[in-house]
């Protein structure tokens, strides 16, 4: 059975669900030994058939009947479907594109992120400045009551790495963040930098990327990242920031 369920999971990875289905309503009432019943032509590129021709060579060694096959196959498109909304992983991207390659711009994606929380939302950066869209989306994140948190980079006067302040600069543009750094970096994490580029709302939405909170950085620079909406991931990242609060790994400032 094996070789069956994993020649019909590669299919309904390749071939979409309306096809899938067409080639379900072929195979009720039909057995291994009544051959491919024109299915091929329900699929349109080289890898799709050869896909479908797998999951027919792997059927042909089952007594299994077509209309368990056609079972398997709505089944598995189905638990893709869930799973696909229930778990997606987007690329997002700034800097030079292609028009062979569809990408999310980073700066999009972080508003879109801030403008979609409802209780909470977690940013961390090296640095922030130049950067009055986001600022405007956190203000008004705060005014709907979502609690705004803020994780930088010190500056040298405050213990960290940096001649600028992103503290200082955050605080005047989002007054009612709550504002975190990262000072006491015992061994081995002497001269440690936060260097992490994350967002994360909800506990549902989570983008890491390698862009910094700033202009250049979210409107110009070659950046990369993805977003992940749904699994596990977002509510894993959220509560590893609460932990570093929780720990004193982290302070407020």
């Amino acid at each position: 059975m094996d070789p069956l369920l994993n020649a019909v999971t590669k299919l309904v990875a390749l071939v979409s669900p309306s096809k899938i289905e067409a080639i379900a309503s072929r195979l009720r009432g039909t057995h291994p030994s009544d051959g491919e019943q024109n299915l091929q032509e329900v699929v349109g590129t080289p890898a799709a058939r050869s896909a479908l021709g797998a999951v027919m060579m792997a059927w042909r060694d089952t007594a299994l009947t077509g209309d368990i096959l056609a079972g398997m196959l709505l089944g598995a498109a189905h638990t893709r479907q869930q799973t696909q909304r229930d778990h997606n992983v987007e690329l997002v991207w700034t800097g030079p594109t292609t028009p062979f390659v569809a990408t999310r711009r980073t700066d999009q994606v972080l508003l879109d992120l801030i403008r979609q929380a409802k209780r909470e939302v977690f940013i961390v950066s090296f640095v922030a400045y130049d950067v009055p869209s986001v600022v405007a989306a956190l203000n008004d994140a705060i005014d709907r009551g979502v609690d705004t948190r803020i994780l930088v980079e010190a500056s040298l006067t405050q213990g960290g790495s940096l001649l600028v302040d992103p503290v200082a600069t955050m605080r005047n543009a989002v007054p009612s963040a709550r504002l975190y750094v990262w000072t006491d970096r015992p061994h081995p994490f002497t001269n440690g930098r936060v260097h992490a580029k994350v967002a994360v709302a909800d506990s549902t939405i989570a983008f890491l990327t390698s862009a910094n909170l700033t202009g250049h950085a979210l409107e110009k620079n070659m950046e990369a990242g993805v977003l992940l909406t749904g699994g596990s991931t977002p509510s894993n990242l959220r509560d590893h920031m609460f932990a570093l609060i929780e720990t004193k790994v982290i302070r407020s400032t």
